[in-house]
């Protein structure tokens, strides 16, 4: 197919279109998109999708349009082009007008399907998302202030037990292979389930003998081992226990277990957004497996801040103190204690950015003394513990090593009044030294300072609404509407974009032929 081009001679008579540009507010993404659709996503941005010769393709300019409202309504395919066809705002926003314009007046929602393909497939799969913040950005809308948090997002298939799990990946690895391989295959298995259906095997479930048997057939040829142990007998069993990095389902291979909370699980993926909080426009999206920590996707959340961090020319010195203006903002994150980590905050001490990021404190069991009460001076390499007894500390010649560095107060905890208060373990107190732990506890010191913890207090909140908006409902909840990591990412940018053009709606972003894009 070869790309469509939309008409940008707008016809003056249309009813529809007049009609909505008398009742539609101009703040509303409908009138946003009707003024500004040719600039933000003009069809010649989509050009790279789209062959040199065959048949037009309907103009992708109208499909992004639609796309956006899709996204922002929580639509399926065939309702967001039957919503298209019908609703006169998303015909004014596509700017196809009534029937009798000569616009598109529909189509077929396979075409949305291979938009979001060729978009998938290309070298810019965010491109609707990135157009509208580079747009915020020249309007002055995005400032050096990001708000980092994260979201469970719920996968859309069920979660398989391992019995389910196992007969799943057999019967994908069964229909892949060759006639010769296949009879090879349900030789070994044996047993009585030939892995035709979906349906659990037809034995008794009651008899542990029976699910042994079933297990242990099952393993001589299974993809998913993940679940399973060897006994002392060397028979294979369903193992007590859950892999660390456990595939819950073979429709959907990238969904995980998630924890938000230590008393909420789910299963599925994490959104992760990074925010401005003074505009309320995301900056950054990002999706991973359920289980990953969140400050793992940190480092991609806060890319263009630190290319900006990066960017600043140096800061020229005054003649005078009268000369001097006022200083250049402070590019700054924040964030929750699930992004105090030590590369983290060694990342973003590089990079210049101050990190007002929680650290969690250090714990102990009740009445014992915490890490925090110990004089560590990593310039001299020792320890001092509340009882003013100092320990050298031993680092590990092991990169891979858990700890950076240990020291043991061994001996000296025997005779020393304040064991009581320090430790049980026989061999005494040892303080554990991590690689940055110099960044941790510059952390910690700077979160207890009360104008920060106060600026904190009144920042980090915005996020967690702008997710609960991203969320909601109307947006189609937190249930994800398509499976595999790549293409859960690409939705949540998608809707990151569609609620991006809707608070710049809000904002008052419109073109100037003298200064580009601004703000009301």
């Amino acid at each position: 197919m070869t790309l469509g081009l939309a008409q940008r001679q707008g016809d003056l008579l249309d009813e529809v279109t007049r009609f909505c540009a008398e009742a539609l507010p101009e703040a509303s993404v409908y009138g946003l998109l009707h003024r500004e659709r040719d600039r933000l996503f003009p069809d010649e941005l989509f050009a790279d999708l789209f062959a040199g010769r065959g048949r037009r393709c309907v103009p992708p300019s109208v499909v992004a349009t639609v796309m956006v409202l899709q996204r922002l309504e929580g639509l399926s395919d065939r309702e967001a082009v039957e919503r298209y066809t019908f609703d006169a705002r998303w015909r004014y926003a596509a700017g196809v007008g009534g029937y009798g314009s000569g616009g598109w007046g529909r189509f077929a929602h396979t075409v949305l399907v291979d938009m979001r393909e060729r978009l998938r497939r290309s070298d810019r799969p965010d491109r609707v998302f990135e157009v509208a913040l580079a747009a915020a950005r020249q309007a002055g809308l995005v400032g050096r202030r990001r708000v980092l948090d994260s979201t469970p997002l719920y996968d859309a298939v069920a979660t398989m037990d391992t019995v389910t799990l196992i007969g799943s990946a057999l019967r994908g690895l069964l229909g892949v292979a060759d006639q010769v391989l296949e009879a090879e295959l349900r030789a070994v298995l044996g047993g009585s389930d030939d892995y035709a259906s979906a349906a659990k095997p037809q034995i008794d479930w009651d008899d542990p003998a029976a699910r042994e048997a079933l297990v242990d057939a099952a393993l001589l040829a299974t993809v998913v081992g993940q679940d399973l142990e060897e006994g002392e007998d060397g028979r294979f069993g369903i193992a007590r226990k859950v892999a660390a990095d456990r595939v819950i389902s073979t429709v959907d291979p990238d969904a995980r277990h998630g924890h938000k909370t230590s008393a909420r699980g789910f299963d599925g993926y994490k959104g992760h957004a990074s925010v401005d909080p003074d505009s309320e426009l995301i900056c950054a999206t990002a999706a991973t497996a359920g289980n990953l920590g969140d400050a793992a996707a940190a480092p991609g959340l806060l890319a263009e801040l630190v290319a900006q961090a990066d960017g600043d020319p140096p800061a020229p010195i005054p003649a005078s103190s009268e000369a001097a203006g006022p200083p250049a903002p402070t590019p700054t994150v924040y964030g929750d204690s699930a992004y105090g980590t030590g590369p983290l905050l060694a990342g973003l001490h590089a990079a210049g950015i101050d990190p007002r990021v929680k650290v969690q404190a250090p714990v102990a069991p009740v009445g014992h003394f915490t890490k925090d009460q110990f004089q560590i001076d990593l310039a001299a390499g020792t320890v001092t513990c509340p009882a003013q007894r100092t320990a050298p500390i031993l680092y590990s010649a092991d990169p891979r090593h858990r700890h950076h560095g240990q020291a043991s107060f061994g001996p000296a905890c025997g005779s020393c009044p304040l064991r009581g208060r320090c430790t049980k373990a026989a061999a005494g107190r040892t303080i554990t030294i991590t690689a940055y732990e110099h960044e941790l506890a510059a952390a910690r010191a700077r979160q207890a300072d009360p104008d920060r913890a106060s600026d904190y207090r009144a920042t980090r909140p915005k996020v967690e609404r702008k997710l609960a908006h991203l969320v909601r409902r109307r947006h189609g909840g937190r249930r994800v509407r398509v499976r595999g990591l790549a293409r859960v990412a690409a939705d949540f940018n998608l809707l990151a974009a569609a609620v991006n053009l809707a608070r710049l709606g809000v904002l008052g972003l419109h073109w100037t032929p003298s200064h580009g894009w601004a703000a009301a």
